[in-house]
């Protein structure tokens, strides 16, 4: 635990030490926000809700969480201080675990950056938080997703370009998985929505919580971590 935490504490330094974290928090807020209240604004607009917004965010991740996690792996093995770090008393879960949270943590903060939303409409009138609060914690799983999705092919290569462009690849054929079900025939739709996480991410934004949607997001959460680890290794020997 002790070197989990302080891998941690390096890799959420590097990122606000450098410009990664200012420019993620930035464009998202930007990109998002602006989504958010050009559809408040809008004439269409009858109701106090975040739906809007909560439709686009997925989206939005799917590109900024493989650029946080980009270098995580890839950037130690081009600069060659990931064996380094492998000849020192942690194991290979030690590094991908304190990475992969340094980097949830980033998204989280990320995230919680756009809590202001809600505050804004709850002033203005009564706000339904069922499904805000389904919201929030439906990005935080599908973030986790993409997290170690991101981390994973960031221990296949030392190009930050390759990982960043096949991991977004990745976690963008998962989200528009839902969308292709609508037109395949009735067994593919089954499988595509059981792997789409734009599927499990709707049902979580309806403030339903379903235990499957949850099992879902975390096994690919723990396989993801579980495939990096055993790269790892393999490097190792």
């Amino acid at each position: 635990m002790t070197a989990i935490l302080a891998i941690f504490r390096k890799e959420l330094s590097d990122y606000f030490t450098s410009l990664t974290a200012y420019m993620v928090i930035c464009l998202f807020l930007m990109i998002s926000g602006g989504m958010f209240w050009l559809e408040f604004f809008s004439a269409s607009a009858t109701e106090l809700t975040m739906r809007g917004f909560f439709l686009q965010a997925p989206f939005f991740l799917a590109f900024f969480a493989p650029a946080i996690s980009m270098g995580l792996l890839s950037e130690e093995q081009r600069s060659r201080t990931l064996e380094l770090l492998m000849t020192m008393p942690v194991t290979d879960l030690d590094i991908v675990l304190g990475k992969f949270f340094a980097a949830l943590t980033l998204l989280l903060l990320v995230i919680g950056a756009t809590l202001p939303y809600a505050v804004s409409l709850s002033m203005m009138g009564d706000l339904d938080w069922g499904p805000i609060v389904g919201g929030y914690l439906g990005l935080g799983l599908l973030g986790c997703t993409y997290l170690s999705l991101g981390l994973m092919i960031s221990s296949w290569t030392r190009d930050q370009v390759v990982s960043v462009l096949v991991a977004f690849f990745l976690c963008f054929a998962l989200s528009v998985m839902g969308n292709l079900a609508e037109h395949a025939p009735p067994w593919l739709a089954r499988v595509l929505n059981a792997l789409s996480t734009s599927a499990h991410f709707q049902n979580i934004a309806r403030g339903v919580i379903d235990t499957r949607d949850i099992i879902y997001y975390l096994s690919m959460t723990v396989v993801s971590l579980g495939a990096a680890t055993v790269t790892l290794g393999r490097r190792r020997w």
